[in-house]
């Protein structure tokens, strides 16, 4: 009977104390990572919630990610469409002056050698790159020029039509590429006969270029009209850029909101409360210690002690 009751004593005496310096084991190491739950099998239902929080805030990182990606296109669209309207006004200077009839053929010769350096300034400019060494007015077709001259010199354009869009929100998406033909946008030339055929943008210089050459009066009137209509296209690409940019910062100032109210909920959920946790880190600590000096007083009594 006194070898169970010893036994019985030591082991209770041992589990108790063992508890505790699990407790306070478990106390100092939320303490040390400033988290309420270290293993999810301690609390299952708040580490789901847990997890589940951090996904979210996960995709509005990517969403973020994806909404810096399209804003620094749309910048480097912006800006190159900018150049390229600074350009046709300059463009339409020239032609304007060449459509003087009291100028020679010499001083349209002149003019016509500046309006090829502003056609091919413009060429480059529509086979810019973005950071990433993509072209963005080539459609899908990022990897090749957008334009391209063909054996006679010509610009073709060489990209698709393809329109991409990128998500950057539970149910929102803004597209991420504009194609050569929305922002260099041909124009429609009426015939001789009166049929009207559509002219793209850069033989619209070019035939402006070749008028000044040969001294055509009707020509570079003709391209006069015409460079209004360029310029027209080029304005609505830079309108369509600079719509696509607000709803960037706006879609970004939602997912800064979200973002904001999700890390607030993560954290209350989270985050541990260092001072409740240090007040009762101090009691645990009390606890074992009260534990261990009973349990070291009791290991020691025996029937012997009352018997001597």
């Amino acid at each position: 009977m006194m070898k169970i009751s010893t036994h019985l004593m030591f082991e209770r005496g041992s589990a108790q104390m063992s508890t505790v310096q699990n407790n306070l084991t478990q106390t100092q190491a939320k303490l040390a990572q400033g988290k309420q739950v270290i293993n999810a099998s301690d609390a299952p239902d708040q580490a789901a919630s847990i997890q589940r929080l951090k996904s979210i805030l996960n995709r509005q990182d990517s969403y973020q990610s994806s909404l810096n990606t399209v804003k620094n296109r749309l910048q480097g669209e912006e800006s190159t469409l900018q150049s390229v309207s600074d350009l046709l006004v300059r463009a339409k200077e020239v032609a304007v002056q060449g459509a003087n009839d009291t100028l020679n053929p010499g001083d349209r010769k002149a003019l016509a050698t500046e309006m090829q350096a502003l056609r091919d300034q413009m060429l480059s400019l529509a086979n810019t790159k973005d950071s990433n060494g993509n072209y963005l007015f080539a459609g899908s077709r990022v990897k090749q020029p957008a334009f391209s001259e063909d054996s006679s010199g010509v610009p073709i354009y060489k990209g698709d039509q393809t329109r991409m869009n990128v998500r950057v929100g539970e149910q929102r998406s803004i597209p991420i590429n504009r194609t050569g033909t929305d922002a260099f946008v041909p124009v429609a030339r009426t015939d001789t006969d009166g049929t009207s055929v559509g002219v793209g943008f850069f033989k619209v210089i070019d035939d402006l270029v070749a008028g000044l050459n040969g001294s055509k009066g009707a020509d570079v009137r003709r391209g006069v009209g015409e460079l209004d209509n360029l310029q027209q296209g080029v304005s609505l690409a830079q309108a369509e850029v600079g719509t696509n940019l607000n709803v960037v910062d706006q879609q970004t100032a939602v997912i800064e909101d979200t973002t904001l109210n999700l890390k607030t909920t993560l954290s209350s959920i989270e985050d541990l409360d260092y001072a409740s946790a240090i007040t009762k880190m101090n009691q645990q600590m009390l606890s074992l210690e009260a534990a261990q000096s009973s349990f070291a007083k009791v290991s020691k009594l025996s029937l012997f002690n009352f018997i001597n």
